[in-house]
């Protein structure tokens, strides 16, 4: 089940108009399996979208923080990326990217953060919350006062940052450890986001 937070403005509407709901058997980078997968690419490959998306978490964020709080948004690769641009423009904040590194979040490409600036996290789908902790801690090294966390979707259960933690969609969608998946053991075929490629008949 999804469900649209208050402030949202029609994100709903735009998730189902870019096709970002998918149904079938897929491996979430977090290693459990869901049948259901929300592609928050398909809806930020639209600027347009993106840029009313990124408006609507941002206003929720002002709506917590109150405005000029955040001197910097910080976003994992590859989710965060769009998105959390999308948000820091909206927000008149700069906008720095993650990324790993021998398997840790690290800032690179000359990008830095200030000691005790005041930081945003965003992401386009939460579950476990592994991609944002581990962004918190990398920013955390820097110095960075946390003040916030964002997303577009929130599909974990009573997570817990620390910080005020904005999302405009709550997704109620049931994962499953891979040992005692249904669709596992109903012999439906396992499908990695992103690992398909459309067939030009498709589209």
């Amino acid at each position: 089940m999804l469900e649209e937070v208050s402030g949202a403005r029609g994100t709903l509407a735009l998730m189902e108009e870019s096709g970002a709901l998918l149904s079938g058997h897929f491996a979430l980078s977090s290693g459990l399996h869901s049948d259901m997968y929300i592609q928050c690419a398909l809806l930020l490959e639209s600027p347009e979208r993106a840029e009313v998306v990124g408006r609507n978490l941002a206003g929720l964020i002002e709506s917590s923080l109150g405005k000029g709080v955040i001197e910097c948004v910080a976003n994992p690769a590859l989710g965060g990326l769009i998105i959390g641009h999308e948000v820091a423009r909206a927000l008149g904040a700069r906008c720095v990217f993650l990324e790993r590194s021998d398997g840790a979040m690290t800032l690179r490409r000359g990008f830095h953060i200030k000691k005790r600036e005041k930081v945003l996290v965003v992401e386009d789908v939460v579950t476990t919350g592994l991609s944002i902790n581990e962004v918190i801690r990398a920013t955390a090294e820097w110095g960075a006062d946390l003040v916030g966390v964002g997303c577009v979707v929130n599909r974990s259960e009573g997570i817990d940052f620390g910080v005020p933690f904005a999302y405009l969609v709550k997704a109620a969608i049931r994962n499953y450890d891979p040992a005692g998946c249904p669709m596992c053991k109903a012999g439906i075929p396992l499908v990695k986001p992103g690992s398909r490629q459309p067939h030009k008949k498709d589209l």
